[in-house]
């Protein structure tokens, strides 16, 4: 069974930086590696959102309010993703998720309700 499991996230100062990191257990290498990637994150009273996303070949995208600070990366031989965040403010406070992307909405970092996510982790940004 294949399972989604992220971890990393933690209390930070505004300004700290974090890292997530995203394994696909239980995943085979034709089924990793032919997937574009993505992190999400889904605030307090909030939709769940797209924030990074990255192809099979590697190309990356953003959402504008994390272009900069946020840079996702994937290493196919682990089945994982990683997310590093640097600049941390407030407003990143959310649980993350990571999934995959369909490859029609990373130009657009459109969000897609899959039917399946894993835990998440916590990214709390306070002072």
């Amino acid at each position: 069974q294949v399972r989604l499991v992220e971890t990393g996230g933690g209390l930070v100062q505004p300004g700290d930086s974090l890292r997530l990191s995203c394994v696909l257990a239980g995943s085979t290498d034709n089924m990793f590696s032919r997937n574009a990637m993505g992190w999400y994150r889904q605030a307090p009273g909030k939709q769940r959102e797209l924030v990074a996303a990255i192809s099979r070949n590697g190309s990356t995208n953003y959402v504008e309010s994390v272009k900069g600070r946020f840079t996702i990366s994937r290493d196919n031989a682990k089945y994982a993703v990683y997310l590093q965040m640097s600049s941390l403010k407030p407003e990143d406070t959310a649980h993350y998720y990571c999934n995959t992307v369909h490859p029609a909405n990373i130009a657009t970092m459109s969000y897609f309700e899959y039917d399946y996510w894993g835990q998440g982790t916590q990214v709390t940004v306070s002072s």
